[in-house]
């Protein structure tokens, strides 16, 4: 199989249930050219960062920034490719302790305010959230924002063994465009059950070369099990050299 999104996804990320049904997110970095490869994923507490490699200097708007997060004694998860990651895990947190409704709104407003990457691009940001009410049952919501548009937010309801998913472009390599929210959303069907077992999942699906070099950065994998902590398993491709 390969990726659901062409072989060029951008940043991507995936939010649903393992085949046992447990809520499990994913989350894919690729990069076409020499400098967007020079990354990787760093765990860091609850939390897991895209940093440069080296001395490579920090873009925080772009390139590095928290794309997990994760909370355990909630067990409240986001995922994104940028600088709204803390803003929406600390929301959807505190929706949580309050006992409110965890809407797409509330997604939406945040992603609304960053707008797109301020990039050649105008790459859209992109953010996934599992959190849960008041029965205790996981909820499941995806949100984009491009250029010159609202964001859209969308809730989920997988199937056991279901992933569902949105990156920041269509899937051209040649010619990368935003995403288009009122597209089918890629979905992943898993059927393994560990956070290991699915970043190598869709690291594998990802495989594809830009002017003959790997434009895989890093895929990250995270299920949250039975104890109600949060499992994550990180590949980067400059460790694997």
């Amino acid at each position: 199989m390969s990726n659901p999104n062409g072989p060029y996804p951008g940043r991507q990320l995936f939010i649903g249930l393992t085949a046992d049904s447990r809520p499990a997110l994913a989350y894919l970095v690729t990069g076409r050219s020499p400098q967007s490869r020079e990354r990787l994923a760093v765990a860091v507490d609850n939390s897991v960062r895209i940093d440069p490699i080296g001395q490579q200097e920090r873009v925080p708007l772009r390139f590095h920034y928290p794309s997990v997060k994760f909370d355990n004694e909630t067990g409240v998860a986001v995922v994104s490719n940028g600088i709204q990651t803390e803003a929406i895990f600390e929301t959807y947190r505190l929706l949580l302790i309050a006992e409110t409704a965890p809407t797409g709104d509330y997604m939406e407003k945040i992603l609304d305010g960053a707008g797109s990457e301020p990039d050649s691009l105008n790459t859209p940001r992109i953010a996934g959230v599992i959190t849960s009410y008041s029965d205790g049952k996981p909820v499941f919501i995806i949100g984009i924002v491009t250029k010159d548009a609202p964001a859209r937010a969308f809730e989920i309801k997988p199937e056991p063994g279901m992933l569902t998913g949105i990156s920041t472009y269509k899937g051209s390599l040649e010619s990368p465009e935003a995403f288009d929210p009122g597209s089918e959303l890629p979905q992943l069907q898993f059927d393994e059950k560990t956070a290991k077992d699915l970043a190598e999942y869709l690291y594998g699906i990802s495989e594809a070369t830009n002017q003959g070099d790997d434009i895989r950065v890093c895929a990250i994998g995270g299920v949250l099990s039975s104890d109600g902590n949060w499992n994550h398993h990180i590949i980067n491709k400059h460790q694997m050299r």
